[in-house]
């Protein structure tokens, strides 16, 4: 179950796409993440507007957990927040504080957009570094709401690839998205018109190939990610939207 944080890991590495501003203050993400019919956690993202040092920006709490039997095992209790600035869709603050099975992380990124140098606290092993990251670079949290707010999407073709600086502890990672089709999706909802992606990831450390991760959003205004899934050496593990509040745009859904 150590994948359930690499499965909430691309929900903020996700995307959207749109002139309007596709989130805003109050949005409310709730994922049941599961193999097959069997529940193994939970992923929530939350949208509150608040002032960090005298800047207004977006604050991001991501949570993600195992719960019921899954939890017996190997329990997964992590924390993932970013604050974005309004204006420019950049991250000044993202923390990183896990829990999973016992193996622990608490790390602080405090980004400095004018000098583009990165103060990274570890507060489990007491240390502290400043390190350069590339302009535009983005947390893991930042990097779906940045996407959904500047990827343009209406001239879209199958195999059309972008590209992002994504910040990660203390390195910076090239992110490649690629657009695949479009796809009536049968959801909680309804049937929802999606937009699927593929990112493309390391091979060799979590997944077993380049492309065994797929990303259904909504093919709206909104943009939110209805279903993950992720080819894993255990299996397929997946993450379905159940629960959303305070969308800023309207959600298209053909019939229930």
């Amino acid at each position: 179950m150590k994948y359930l944080s690499i499965l909430i890991i691309f929900f903020f590495s996700s995307f959207c796409f749109c002139q309007n501003n596709a989130y805003e203050d109050g949005e409310w993400l709730k994922f049941r993440i599961h193999y097959g019919l069997i529940t193994a956690g939970q992923a929530t993202l939350e949208v509150k507007s608040e002032l960090l040092n005298d800047q207004e920006v977006f604050h991001i709490i991501g949570f993600g957990e195992t719960t019921g039997m899954t939890s017996w095992f190997f329990k997964v209790e992590d924390h993932y927040q970013s604050y974005i600035l309004k204006d420019k869709d950049l991250p000044v603050r993202f923390v990183r504080n896990i829990n999973e099975g016992g193996y622990k992380k608490e790390i602080q990124i405090d980004f400095n957009q004018s000098s583009k140098m990165a103060t990274i606290v570890d507060f489990i092993n007491d240390n502290k570094k400043i390190v350069p990251f590339p302009s535009q670079a983005q947390d893991m949290v930042s990097s779906f709401y940045y996407l959904r707010n500047n990827l343009d999407t209406h001239s879209l073709k199958e195999n059309d690839e972008f590209d992002l600086d994504m910040f990660f502890d203390s390195e910076n990672y090239k992110f490649k998205l690629k657009y695949l089709r479009k796809e009536v999706l049968d959801t909680e909802f309804g049937k929802v018109p999606c937009l699927v992606f593929r990112p493309y990831v390391e091979s060799g450390r979590v997944f077993n190939e380049k492309e065994s991760l797929t990303i259904w959003v909504s093919d709206d205004d909104n943009k939110i990610p209805l279903l993950i899934k992720a080819d894993l050496a255990v299996g397929s593990l997946k993450a379905s939207l159940i629960e959303f509040k305070k969308l800023n745009n309207s959600f298209k859904i053909f019939v229930k």
